[in-house]
């Protein structure tokens, strides 16, 4: 148990440290700083509350006026000044909690798209839920540090004061207090720690992988329906339902457990107090006031020595969280853009032109070799057509190129990532009104006149579609409104705004007939950039200068494309 607290609070640390000591460390320790006085204010007025309350009962009993006016006189003073310390210490805490999650959220989204760890990580099974993970366990994480953090340091203050009011009433009843405030935090450690830790952190597993199944559902709800799927894909959510529900009614017996220990321990501590001191005021030796105060004391100090006890729940849910954190923190910090085989990479150099030199490529097992020792330089207008078998390793030459991939050896020169431009066979339609759609990525960075985008579609056979959709301002789901066919015509609207040097279409016309496609090329052609396309249409020979076919099997051939010949 040791041990696992040492690497729990190691990770704790690992998390939170960072904002502590950022720019924005000053902010946030004035308001910890604040906060730490408000607890200050609000650990006052709890004593002074539970001193009059004492004076209330001994007035009462003694049958003095006014003494019990001058009670009532003091205590609506602390409440005036209690009012304003608690309104102001949850204001004061719910504005840090917001300030340190969104410094946490915007550090993560920085990690989450630099080097394409966002593309890593969709790739690989060993973490689950990335979107979760940035938008409610970092909530969740900041908002929970901070209420345990204040917790504790309330307790404290709390266990300071009021063990010396305890103290001057009955000894007795701080020794017993330590004894079963001590007896409980180790039983609800040993007995109930692991596994309800455990069993939350499945939870939030669980109930991620039943939301992205939903999720997913709606995301290819075409798809779905054209092949009559909803029977399979209704099981598949009702499945990822049945895991969440088995783990609950695990976690929910294990709480059972907890809640009996918990209220039985918190239950006896309303009769505890009045037991050991009842003596002492049978005797005359204590008033019944004092008797009054040690049991607030009493209540007071227990809740501050078992604080672990009474919040054990949450603070397993917590730590299950912070695991997940955790886990996708040192997955961020360690990503590649594929993983690498040691002893084999890949050598990126900034040049003039697009070649490839000696390049292997393998499978990311490294169990197929893909490519071998593939040589070929891609000159300005020097355009390349890349055929070959499905499977044959097409694409991922693309990828390798474009930095996608890694799982090889050689060196690829290329002008820059500025410099190429790649489309895919199923465009990405961003969030965003129609404008945005053809300058994306750049959209905020460039200004380009409405005339020049409607003649832009218009070269691209989309001239109605500004008219169709409701004008460029007009903001809808693209990859639903458009087909494919139009959204490879506006993918390459954005291509020809672009004019990079480079343009790497993976099979970008698939989804065109072959006017439209001719017409594509051809406004490309003319134009600065030198085309690498991946296809298997005999049409696209004429804007061609050479072909490199992929055998399946490692081997390759370069030949012009004039020479070349489709054999299927």
């Amino acid at each position: 148990m040791s041990t696992r607290g040492g690497n729990l609070w190691k990770r704790f640390l690992d998390i939170a440290k960072p904002y502590w000591l950022s720019r924005e460390k000053w902010k946030a320790w004035a308001l910890l700083s604040v906060l730490v006085c408000l607890l200050l204010g609000q650990t006052w007025t709890n004593v002074r509350f539970n001193e009059q309350t004492g004076e209330f009962a001994s007035a009462l009993a003694a049958g003095d006026a006014d003494r019990f006016w001058y009670a009532i006189e003091i205590f609506v003073y602390v409440l005036i000044a209690a009012v304003p310390v608690y309104a102001f210490y949850y204001y004061t805490r719910n504005r840090l909690f917001m300030q340190w999650r969104s410094w946490m959220t915007h550090h993560y989204l920085d990690k989450y798209f630099g080097g394409c760890a966002f593309y890593t990580l969709n790739a690989s099974t060993a973490i689950d839920n990335p979107d979760q993970r940035i938008s409610e366990d970092i909530s969740t994480f900041t908002q929970q540090s901070l209420y345990f953090l204040l917790l504790m340091l309330g307790s404290m203050l709390q266990l300071i004061a009021f063990s010396e009011v305890l103290w001057s009433i009955s000894r007795e009843l701080v020794v017993f207090l330590v004894l079963y405030a001590v007896c409980g935090t180790v039983v609800s450690v040993l007995c109930f720690g692991r596994v309800l830790i455990g069993l939350n952190f499945y939870q939030l597993k669980r109930e991620a992988d039943f939301r992205f199944s939903l999720i997913r559902v709606r995301e290819h709800a075409e798809s779905i329906t054209f092949h009559r799927g909803e029977q399979h894909e209704s099981d598949h959510v009702r499945g990822r339902f049945q895991h969440v529900f088995a783990n609950y009614n695990r976690l929910n017996r294990w709480q059972l457990n907890l809640y009996l220990f918990q209220y039985a321990y918190t239950f006896l501590t309303l009769m505890l107090p009045s037991v050991i001191v009842a003596n002492r005021v049978l005797d005359g030796e204590l008033e019944v006031g004092s008797a009054i105060q040690a049991a607030g004391a009493f209540t007071a100090v227990l809740a501050a020595l078992t604080v672990i006890v009474d919040n054990f729940e949450s603070l397993s849910r917590f730590v299950a969280g912070l695991d997940r954190l955790a886990t996708f923190a040192t997955s961020l910090a360690h990503t590649r853009v594929l993983r690498r085989k040691p002893g084999s990479h890949i050598e990126r150099r900034r040049g003039d032109t697009l070649s490839v030199e000696h390049l292997t490529l393998h499978t990311p097992d490294y169990g197929r070799t893909l490519l071998k020792d593939l040589t070929v330089t891609v000159g300005p207008g020097q355009s390349l057509l890349i055929v070959g078998p499905s499977g044959g390793g097409k694409s991922s030459l693309m990828r390798a190129v474009s930095g996608l991939w890694n799982c090889g050896s050689g060196r690829i020169v290329h002008p820059g990532a500025g410099q190429m431009l790649i489309l895919p066979q199923h465009p990405y339609m961003a969030v965003g009104n129609l404008r945005c759609q053809l300058l994306y990525p750049r959209h905020e960075e460039r200004r380009i006149a409405d005339s020049e985008l409607l003649k832009l579609l218009d070269m691209v056979n989309l001239p109605d579609l500004v008219e169709r959709v409701g004008g460029l301002d007009a903001e809808l789901d693209w990859g639903k409104v458009l087909s494919l066919g139009e959204q490879q015509r506006l993918a390459f609207a954005r291509l020809l705004l672009a004019r990079p040097r480079y343009a790497l279409l993976d099979e970008a016309t698939s989804a065109l007939d072959v006017d439209n496609e001719a017409q594509l090329y051809s406004r490309l052609a003319t134009g600065p950039t030198t085309i690498v396309s991946v296809s298997h249409r005999p049409t696209l020979l004429k804007y061609h200068v050479q072909v490199l076919e992929l055998r399946g099997n490692g081997d390759w051939q370069l030949q012009p494309a004039r020479d070349y010949r489709f054999a299927w």
